[in-house]
């Protein structure tokens, strides 16, 4: 039987209430984009993630302490074995208002209409260049192609909102930040402009040569289009602008130049099952353990959870060199 004193929402020491998790499902990707991955990856042996059974019982721990929305992510999600049982369990979960999911998009001609069935509201594609080549030198093994069939295929299924995402990045696709924006104005989807973030070490490039402030970005579009404020929030740090006269928002993703730690209300869960209470730091609590030991409960995972929010930091310091940076890649973050 459940402990009835549990509380009905997760709130950290700073008073931020915790109402959404990022839970990664793979660290495994069918892509290499360099500011992700290393070219030549090793990858978590199987008994060292999470099963679908062991994320579902994170994920259901979460919304009965009030967690509302939960993002899928990877790696590339789409590409774990199975992941659509999981999905399918996840979207009846008693509670949860949003199950959206960050994707590659390269699979998506295939699983657009199984995803839409099983209860994803929303996704976020990424792609960082509508050139082919160009793609490929980003993503090292993408095929654009697939990806544009993938956003097709999602916009017919008729997603609450579809989002691209785009790393901008000095020496990749810089100019292309008013040929990204026109794609998805065409489209009447939203795109979300993402300054490079510093986790790990990159093996293509120093990231504090390739990095483009979303100041940068935004002056490029305004060339051509008129930006007004937009009061819609989303479950994640995006910073929306309107387009006057068209359907589509723009959002700006800016952990380096914009900190938006102030009203951060979410967490990640990476695939080997460690909590991590912040993205730019590394403040974590073991999950696997707990949901691996016979003597334990399911409330005692949700007590860690409870407990975790004492340690979750008030901010990240990225690119400080008074404060430790994460050595961990994105793959392995969760996306």
């Amino acid at each position: 039987m459940s402990d009835a004193s549990f509380p009905d929402k997760l709130v950290d020491k700073f008073g931020r209430h915790i109402d959404y998790i990022r839970l990664s499902v793979t660290d495994r990707c069918d892509f290499r984009c360099v500011y992700c991955m290393t070219e030549d990856m090793t990858f978590l042996p199987r008994k060292q993630i999470l099963s679908l059974e062991e994320l579902y019982q994170v994920a259901r721990a979460f919304t009965e302490l009030g967690v509302k929305k939960i993002r899928l992510t990877g790696g590339e999600p789409m590409v774990r074995t199975d992941v659509m049982s999981l999905i399918e369990k996840l979207g009846a979960l008693p509670g949860l208002k949003e199950l959206l999911l960050t994707t590659n998009g390269a699979q998506l001609d295939k699983y657009a209409a199984p995803l839409k069935a099983a209860g994803v509201n929303r996704i976020n594609i990424s792609i960082d260049s509508l050139d082919a080549e160009r793609f490929k030198r980003i993503s090292r093994v993408g095929k654009l192609e697939k990806v544009l069939a993938g956003i097709n295929a999602a916009i017919s299924q008729g997603f609450e909102r579809i989002r691209l995402n785009s790393v901008v990045m000095r020496g990749y696709n810089q100019d292309e930040v008013l040929a990204l924006s026109d794609y998805a104005i065409a489209r009447g989807i939203d795109i979300a402009f993402i300054e490079e973030m510093p986790l790990g070490e990159a093996s293509d490039h120093a990231r504090e040569e390739t990095t483009c402030s979303n100041d940068w970005v935004r002056e490029q579009i305004e060339q051509k289009y008129q930006l007004v404020n937009s009061a819609s929030r989303t479950a994640g740090p995006s910073r929306y602008m309107q387009l006057v006269d068209h359907q589509s928002r723009i959002g700006f993703i800016s952990p380096v130049t914009h900190n938006f730690c102030e009203d951060c209300n979410r967490v990640r869960v990476t695939v080997e099952g460690r909590l991590l209470l912040c993205l730019g730091n590394e403040h974590s609590v073991d999950l696997r353990a707990i949901l691996r030991d016979e003597s334990k409960t399911h409330d005692d995972l949700k007590r860690a959870l409870i407990a975790s929010m004492d340690i979750k930091p008030e901010r990240h310091f990225f690119y400080d060199k008074d404060h430790a940076q994460p050595v961990r890649l994105m793959n392995m973050t969760g996306g």
